[in-house]
């Protein structure tokens, strides 16, 4: 065989390898379900005239605002929408955390070592391993303890979380995956978004900043539903966010240091809550000091927590939990970063914490109104043909397709 010809063969399979498959080349296509976060994605940025792509698919389909579960944070609010089970029984309460059973650890974000260990995560069971042992392929394309071997598993495809990864490499991720054959192709995919919370935090939510992310992250969205049409990948779309976002400033800040002195507590968490534990648990200086009234924060016992927060009974709960007036700010000497732009962790009652939600061919119409967030999980589960495990969801939204 010549060179020439050699050349030609290995040009003809690589087009035909990046070539899209056209609906019916490899048989029927059966219709694959996307979970999409977009991070920090208040319910009302969808009025704000910047989102073509997601507005069509709100139209068309359904949509509404879902309530986070209290502490309105990233990691506890991305697994309850993926087991159903609040912090409290899920397991992550919060962003940053002390098991009683490791008192020299702190599980947070930014270490790798303790974010990506299964301990934390084993208190429950996200979808994508309840589909894989149901024999549906799933795929994560960044989620939220989506890297870690929960009860021993991950998805048979899925990526170490990179903020430089752009949005236009995710998605085309996604549709490369579409692109194989059907024997490896996923029937359950995660799909993550993190731009408008970073603008969000940095700039605050009225900014052009954040308009300028969520109009990206709607191209983005764009860019999928095409990319989907044009492989002629049927799919169930639910589009949803684990908490909104509220402007702070550095005016608004409550000092624990006026209250109390440093050395005696261990603040786990600050910002618009703190969960705080005495350095010394049988410290009552502590608990005196912080269990008054005070200006702009009410600081309780977890145990005596509001019944409507659901939270407090898990033992990774610390044992004072204060939560911050909307806008406050809660710091513990200085701050790690500077008080201002946008933050959440407020109540969840706080309307500015209520987060997108958008489902397109799912069977669901029109505006849902307010839904906890665990209920996704009874809808996403029964979407992808495999029985929801016991959670705290009543699955309210599944309920609506099933008749």
């Amino acid at each position: 065989m010549t060179m020439t010809r050699i050349v030609s063969l290995i040009l003809t399979l690589v087009f035909l390898a990046a070539a899209p498959l056209r609906a019916g080349e490899d048989g029927d296509r059966q219709p694959v379900t996307i979970l999409i976060s977009i991070d920090g994605f208040r319910a009302d940025y969808l009025d704000r005239g910047l989102t073509p792509n997601l507005s069509r698919l709100a139209a068309e389909g359904a949509h509404g605002k879902l309530r986070p579960s209290f502490p309105t944070k990233t990691f506890p609010n991305h697994y309850a929408i993926v087991t159903g089970k609040r912090p409290d029984t899920n397991g992550i309460v919060g962003n940053r955390m002390i098991d009683p059973r490791r008192p020299d650890q702190i599980f947070s974000l930014g270490d790798a070592k303790q974010s990506l260990d299964r301990f934390w995560w084993d208190e429950a069971e996200p979808a994508w391993v309840t589909a894989e042992k149901a024999g549906v392929r799933s795929a994560t394309m960044f989620w939220p303890g989506s890297e870690v071997d929960i009860h021993g598993a991950r998805p048979p495809d899925w990526l170490r979380f990179d903020q430089h990864v752009s949005g236009a490499q995710r998605v085309n991720t996604v549709l490369d995956w579409m692109r194989r054959p059907a024997a490896i192709r996923p029937a359950f995919v995660t799909l993550y978004f993190d731009i408008v919370d970073t603008a969000g935090h940095r700039f605050g939510p009225d900014s052009a900043e954040v308009n300028a992310a969520i109009a990206e992250v709607d191209s983005r969205l764009g860019e999928l539903v095409a990319g989907l049409d044009a492989l002629g990948q049927p799919v169930r779309l639910l589009v949803v966010a684990d908490h909104g976002m509220r402007a702070v400033d550095a005016a608004r800040v409550i000092q624990l240091a006026d209250l109390i002195d440093l050395p005696s507590i261990i603040a786990v968490e600050t910002g618009p809550y703190a969960a705080i534990e005495p350095a010394a648990a049988t410290d009552d200086r502590v608990f005196a000091a912080l269990l008054k009234p005070h200006d702009h924060m009410d600081c309780r016992r977890r145990e005596d927590l509001p019944a409507r927060l659901h939270y407090g009974r898990n033992p990774r709960v610390a044992a004072i939990i204060c939560i911050a007036e909307p806008g406050w700010s809660i710091i513990a000497g200085e701050p790690e970063w500077p008080i201002a732009g946008g933050a959440h962790g407020y109540d969840n009652q706080d309307p500015d914490m209520l987060a997108l939600f958008v489902a397109a061919n799912t069977g669901l119409k029109g505006d849902i109104g307010i839904v906890d967030n665990i209920e996704v999980y009874p809808l996403l589960m029964t979407l992808i043909g495999v029985a929801p495990l016991p959670s705290d969801a009543t699955g309210a939204l599944a309920k609506r397709i099933a008749h």
